[in-house]
């Protein structure tokens, strides 16, 4: 028999049930009804431990929480009124008016932008009363930066907002006799930090300071050497170097050696004696060029009335060679540890600060990745006895950008979670011109028509339909996908596959960075498929397409008035693009006397329709 619940059995079960929840309580509601969220809630987090996570970008209303957070201070916020507002944002690329005018207000307020300092302390300092001034210190900073970017209207990086990152940043500095910040070859200023180098000298004048240029083989000897007379001008230790080809070159030594070995055991002893007759000769004949580079220096610097500053070397060092320039870099006796230099390393993320550790090191030590917060604790690490490397996690400055598009450009803001991907697709096709994506894509993107400009750069949609068909990127309606092509294409600009460099102040762009002529011939034919799948929404069809659908759907058949479809009349085609879908199945049915004929698929039937 079925267990039949008695009427006791559910008096009872709701009894509990109202139980349970009487003790709850209400909810707390004010006059108008509405739900209030407070500060007072325990939400079992430990705010007090270490949370090193990365925090660059925020909404707003987690950056209120933050503040809120930082300042220590109760707050109580509605739940349930909201009001959606339509907020008109301006993406796109800036017209050269618009960006003279914006590179004229950054220079103006240079001075305003500036890194969390650490506040003054004493060893009667206890823990908390520090934890309070830095929190109240790095509060304030963030306020004047919030205020210059709304009076000011500028556009600025989102820089870290993490507290715990800066500290970390701060025990570098104090540890560390030089400063060096890491900066990527083909945009060096935007990544260099001003205000980063006058406080290193506020908290010793004995640190020093210097920049090293990676991935300079991205640059010619040509750019090489106007960045360095750029920097020469300005008294800055600059340093070029190249993470990736001392890899590949410590890669092919090993090869080489290995593959010398094993001659040495096949070959006779008086061979090998040859062999090592011939390298020794090689390391003179370096020695000597060395010095003599040496002795030209000297000369320089006689000529130029004894002036003290040594002129940067525009090539590119070695891994050993830039361990030796640490090593004599700290020419100050005062050291913070005695007898060892200690080289603080500080830059953004996807600059190539650990893969430079990495080179130096001659096997890998530290994790890769151009996240930032990969690396989340400072960490010290031994070159040679006499000198170590303090490596700082990856820290996003404040720094003045045009656009948010130029961050995702360079490699500031990771691509894979950007929202809007035409913004830094249209600024790509201005810098990298058309015949040089067509010849990097073995893709052809639609030229302008009509009263365009036929000079102008190709539009975000074009080279993405374009990319997107070439590679089958297709969404599930049949058109390629503009988002996923755009990953590829801004990866391949952070990458350095689509190179792009920028010149330093005082210099023509187009005189700096020229680019190669095109490479492989020009279509002149294309598919009619590919034409219909890369043609912009809204483009009016041309001449020629006109007159081909309209010729092509001409009918022979004769003009009739009244139902042309009878059950028991055998249609002329089942193709027929005539045939009303009545009359497909009717098709298909078996009646009194008559053949069964064979169902047509609807997707064959009407593919016509299916068409871009």
């Amino acid at each position: 028999m079925p267990n039949v619940k008695t009427k006791a059995d559910k008096s009872l079960g709701k009894a509990l049930i109202n139980d349970r929840f009487k003790k709850r309580g209400k909810k707390k509601t004010v006059d108008n009804g509405s739900m209030f969220h407070t500060t007072e809630v325990k939400d079992g987090y430990d705010w007090g431990r270490l949370n090193l996570q990365s925090v660059t970008e925020e909404s707003s209303f987690q950056d209120f929480l933050r503040t809120a957070e930082l300042a220590g201070k109760e707050f109580q916020a509605e739940k349930l009124n909201i009001a959606f507002v339509n907020v008109k944002k301006d993406f796109g690329v800036l017209s050269e008016a618009e960006r003279r005018e914006a590179e004229q207000k950054h220079r103006d307020k240079k001075s305003l932008l500036t890194i969390p300092r650490r506040p003054k302390w004493t060893s009667e300092t206890t823990p908390e009363e520090l934890q309070q001034l830095e929190n109240e210190s790095f509060l304030n900073w963030r306020r004047s930066l919030a205020l210059l970017q709304e009076n000011e209207d500028l556009q600025m990086t989102p820089y870290e907002k993490n507290l715990d990152f800066w500290r970390q940043m701060w025990r570098v500095i104090e540890r560390s006799d030089v400063i060096v910040q890491i900066v990527d070859a083909r945009n060096p200023l935007l990544f260099r930090n001003e205000d980063l180098e006058k406080y290193v000298k506020e908290v010793g004048q004995e640190k020093g300071n210097m920049i090293l240029i990676n991935k300079s083989d991205f640059l010619t000897d040509d750019q090489r050497r106007k960045w360095a007379e750029f920097f020469d001008q300005r008294e800055i230790r600059v340093v070029f170097f190249s993470a990736l080809q001392a890899r590949e070159s410590a890669d092919l030594a090993d090869v080489q050696e290995e593959e010398n070995e094993e001659e040495e055991v096949e070959s006779s002893p008086a061979k090998a004696l040859m062999k090592k007759i011939d390298k020794v000769e090689e390391e003179m004949t370096q020695l000597e060029e060395d010095l003599s580079k040496m002795l030209k220096q000297e000369e320089v610097l006689k000529e130029e009335g004894g002036n003290s500053w040594k002129k940067n070397n525009p090539d590119i060092l070695s891994p050993e060679e830039l361990i030796e320039l640490f090593q004599g870099i700290h020419e100050d006796p005062k050291k913070v540890t005695e007898g060892i230099t200690t080289i603080g390393l500080v830059g953004y993320p996807n600059v190539g600060k650990s893969s430079t550790i990495n080179a130096l090191l001659t096997e890998k030590k530290v994790s890769v990745s151009a996240t930032p917060g990969k690396t989340k604790h400072f960490q010290t690490l031994f070159l040679q006895k006499d000198l170590m490397l303090c490596d700082c996690p990856g820290l996003v400055m404040p720094s003045f950008v045009l656009t948010k598009a130029e961050m995702i450009l360079n490699g500031i803001l990771p691509i894979d979670q950007m929202r809007d991907h035409v913004s830094p697709i249209n600024q790509l096709c201005v810098y990298i011109p058309r015949h040089v994506l067509e010849d990097r894509y073995g893709i052809m993107i639609p030229k302008p028509t009509g009263m365009d400009d036929p000079d102008r750069a190709p539009h975000s949609e074009e080279l993405l339909l374009a990319y997107g068909y070439n590679r089958g990127f297709m969404t599930a309606n049949g058109q390629p996908d503009q988002a996923k092509g755009a990953r590829y294409i801004l990866k391949d600009f952070v990458n350095g596959k689509l190179l792009y460099a920028y010149a330093p102040p005082g210099h023509v762009q187009e005189e700096f960075h020229t680019f190669p002529e095109r490479q492989r011939t020009e279509r002149t034919h294309i598919p009619p498929q590919e034409k219909r799948a890369t043609r912009l929404p809204g483009t009016a069809m041309t001449e020629e397409e006109f007159d081909a659908i309209y010729f092509s759907n001409s009918s022979a058949e004769a003009y009739a008035k009244g139902r042309k479809t009878m059950p028991h009349v055998r249609p002329l085609s089942a193709s027929s693009s005539t045939q009303s879908l009545d009359s497909v199945h009717m098709a298909g049915k078996s009646w009194k006397g008559g053949k069964k004929e064979k169902r047509v698929k609807l997707r064959k039937q009407y593919a016509h329709l299916d068409q871009h």
